[in-house]
């Protein structure tokens, strides 16, 4: 495992950190809490140092699985967390995969502070990030204010926003770095996901962000597991998913087989993973870890070859008559 610098936070995270999506949620994702807790330890003892969760994964589940497995070495990995969804007072319940309302009021996000620490069993949290913002929350004075006043009292070290959902908004992007300077943002970035990421990367270098990429492997199409034959079964949240969408993303995956197999030292998920960590503004990558298996592949992905400058080099020429399309863009809708 290699390891980067999260922008200016002076915070060191690995290359590949794990998102707890898919081990708190029944959306997608490990079979049970015990095999959860055991992914996460595994991951750790591969090098994994940054762990990236929410208040709203399972209703805190996501939360209180962090120390249950990692407790013993909270001091030696980077705990992420979001918040503004109001979870609480919707009695737990959510339809579907429908959002929930937003609450970003100070007084919401102190009780939301709150019970974050109490969860995760741990005074501080190192990086508290905004969960899909719209630009009004990116301009309220008063919310980032607040967000100050808990740094200076020690209870986070560090704020940042997850931009999304779909695959992420440049505008809500954009304003959190240049007009709030926050050190970190979560975005959305893959070989078949590549915008409004693009537009990212030269403000992220100028202000110095550090940027967090998840879902690499674009709904596992980029990781080698899925079966055009089976397709999504229909309680997966993938299944909603437009079919022209799918059929072009295929193609999209069949044009850059040369990255991957015999004489490369990549598999085609370990390819997706050297794609986004070829962007420098990226910090690291949050992949979907839903076994042992893939766990293992995805960490030792950052120790494969990155791209060479021929790979990258035949991937731009791709990307205005390939990959950047508007009915992709349009049927991505997650």
């Amino acid at each position: 495992m290699k390891y980067r610098k999260l922008g200016s936070t002076g915070l060191t995270v690995s290359e590949v950190g794990f998102g707890l999506w898919t081990v708190a949620t029944s959306w997608w994702g490990a079979k049970d809490d015990a095999e959860g807790l055991a992914l996460l330890r595994k991951a750790y003892d591969l090098g994994v140092t940054l762990f990236d969760t929410a208040d709203t994964y399972g209703n805190g589940k996501g939360e209180s699985m962090l120390p249950q497995a990692l407790g013993a070495v909270r001091d030696k990995i980077i705990i992420a967390t979001k918040f503004g969804y109001d979870f609480y007072a919707n009695d737990g319940k959510r339809d579907g995969h429908k959002e929930l309302p937003q609450d970003f009021s100070p007084a919401f996000v102190r009780k939301a502070l709150e019970e974050s620490l109490r969860r995760l069993d741990t005074d501080h949290i190192d990086l508290y990030q905004l969960h899909n913002p719209r630009i009004g929350t990116i301009q309220s004075d008063e919310l980032f204010a607040t967000l100050e006043d808990m740094k200076q009292e020690g209870k986070i070290r560090h704020y940042g926003a997850a931009i999304g959902p779909d695959i992420g908004w440049e505008e809500e992007g954009v304003a959190a770095m240049r007009d709030r300077h926050v050190p970190s943002i979560q975005i959305i970035y893959s070989i078949l996901e590549q915008d409004p990421a693009r537009t990212f990367f030269p403000v992220a270098e100028e202000h110095n962000v550090g940027l967090l990429s998840r879902v690499p492997h674009a709904s596992s199409l980029l990781d080698g597991s899925y079966d055009k034959d089976k397709g999504f079964a229909a309680n997966d949240h993938r299944a909603h998913r437009k079919q022209e969408w799918l059929d072009m993303s295929l193609k999209k995956v069949e044009a850059v087989d040369f990255l991957y197999g015999e004489g490369t030292g990549r598999t085609i998920g370990q390819a997706a993973i050297q794609f986004v960590l070829a962007r420098p503004a990226i910090s690291s990558v949050l992949p979907n870890m839903l076994n042992e298996e893939q766990l293992r592949e995805f960490c030792e992905a950052s120790d494969t070859p990155p791209l060479s400058d021929d790979e990258q080099a035949r991937l731009e020429e791709l990307y205005p008559t390939v990959f950047k399309s508007e009915e992709a863009l349009a049927g991505s809708a997650r």
